[in-house]
């Protein structure tokens, strides 16, 4: 057989005949890398072959719509996220720093979906057959009959797995950790992580024999998906597991979704025996405490689709320094100076030689905006001493003038702070009149926020 070589640029795929120490269209240096090819794999079109294609075309509007066979692990938190299920015939992607538990994750799953009768292949090209024995021991001392785990760095040998058993679902850990014998470059190289990609894609693609498939990726220091961009194209979904919360909670929520909403989230709690869904949320992000405290008060904010309780607290103290500390891990800096200055100059609150420190309980992010009002009162309460009762909750986006907006969503956010037990809620005005249901936990409307922060100065010592 002759063989043939062709050279491809590991950074943009541009494809020449021969090596250059630079690639002409992206301009990387040392980035040509060779491939070696086999007459087998160029196709020639003559004449006749022009205009046929091997797929029917029809009108759009002929197409029949076929529903997708999902597939439930019985874990709500992952479910909701992947989009109520995972899809037979779908390639997804999982994604998180080092020791975020990923491979945790993708380890109870394949448990799960094993044990619901699906036959679960594990292709692992980072850890021993043993090492993954044991750790599926910690997770579930009863281990199901219908999972195999194939142990290789070369995805040639998964593949033969693959049609030897002929599993339903696949879960791959990593795709950047293997690596196929026809392509001539390093594992982990962008050429290799998009052909193995584009392997597994048509693979699990066959309508004679769809599959689902979880792969790994590998997340680089910038918490950016390692690789091309490509790849994230490629895949129907795309899941990252953050762990920016405390040490041990866990967020997993979708950037990506075909097949469902972007944007879902699930909470997990790592343990001992691996990863547990957190099932009432608000409860996580919330203090235990009765009394009324300075320098802290209860927003709620929306992640998903679903409505999350949040305690926010608050350390105002005096500078020494030219300039003094603006600090909060949990949002830009810039937007809070922009709150710092709406109290300055709305409130008349004298900031400008003042350490302002604000968090979230449990590192819980505070972007969203209607969590404003929250943060303004907490900010409020540390530098006037007033003292806030837990058991009241403060929603609203504040505008440059210091105008309370129109909640989103209001019904459901009011409803999950009555269900909790709140007693109080300050919202911006005629948030009640669009109230579907009626609540046992009092409505407070204002226009102002200056004019919440005259009520609470009003109510100091009787805000139980």
């Amino acid at each position: 057989m002759k063989i043939k070589k062709e050279y491809i640029c590991k950074e943009c795929n541009y494809k020449t005949n021969g090596w250059m120490g630079r690639c002409p269209n992206c301009g990387a240096w040392d980035s040509i890398e060779e491939k070696i090819l086999s007459d087998e794999n160029k196709k020639t079109f003559s004449r006749s072959d022009k205009g046929k294609s091997n797929n029917d075309i029809k009108k759009l509007k002929d197409i029949k719509i076929e529903g997708n066979e999902r597939y439930l692990s019985g874990i709500s938190e992952f479910d909701r996220t992947i989009g109520l299920g995972l899809v037979k015939d779908s390639v997804t992607i999982l994604t998180a720093v080092p020791g975020a538990g990923k491979s945790t994750l993708i380890l109870e799953l394949s448990i799960c979906y094993a044990s619901k009768g699906l036959k679960v292949l594990y292709i692992s090209g980072e850890e021993s057959a043993s090492q993954i024995k044991s750790r599926a021991l910690r997770i579930n001392s009863k281990l199901p009959e219908s999972i195999w785990i194939v142990s290789t760095s070369i995805l040639d040998d998964g593949l033969n797995a693959i049609e030897e058993i002929d599993p339903d679902i696949i879960f791959l850990d990593s795709i950047q950790t293997v690596r196929l014998l026809e392509f001539n470059s390093k594992t982990g190289s962008p050429v290799q992580t998009v052909e193995c990609t584009s392997k597994i894609i048509d693979i699990c693609k066959n309508p004679l024999r769809p599959r689902a498939c979880i792969m790994v990726g590998h997340m680089t220091k910038n918490d950016e998906m390692a690789g091309l961009r490509t790849l994230e194209h490629m895949v129907d979904t795309v899941i990252i597991l953050r762990e920016d919360l405390d040490q041990n909670l866990r967020m997993l929520y979708s950037t990506k979704n075909r097949f469902g909403r972007s944007g879902e989230v699930g909470i997990f709690r790592m343990q001992e025996n691996g990863l547990k869904e957190v099932l009432d949320l608000s409860s996580e992000f919330l203090n235990d405490k009765d009394k009324p405290l300075e320098g802290s008060s209860i927003s709620i904010i929306k992640e998903g689709s679903r409505n999350i309780a949040v305690e926010i607290e608050s350390l105002v103290s005096k500078s020494f320094d030219s300039y003094p500390l603006r600090t909060c891990d949990q949002m830009s800096k810039d937007r809070l100076l922009i709150l710092t200055a709406i109290l300055e100059k709305r409130a008349f609150l004298q900031l400008y030689d003042k350490n302002i420190v604000v968090k979230s309980r449990g590192g819980l992010s505070l972007r969203n905006e209607e969590a404003d009002l929250g943060i303004l009162i907490a900010i409020s309460s540390s530098l006037l001493e007033i003292k806030i009762s837990p058991r009241w909750a403060f929603i609203g986006e504040v505008g440059l003038t210091g105008e309370l907006k129109k909640i989103r969503d209001a019904n459901k956010k009011i409803e999950e702070l009555d269900r909790m037990g709140f007693k109080k809620v300050f919202v911006p005005k005629g948030t009640s009149t669009n109230l579907r249901s009626s609540t046992k936990i009092e409505i407070l409307e204002f226009e102002n926020f200056v004019h919440v922060l005259d009520y609470l100065k009003n109510t100091q010592g009787k805000n139980s």
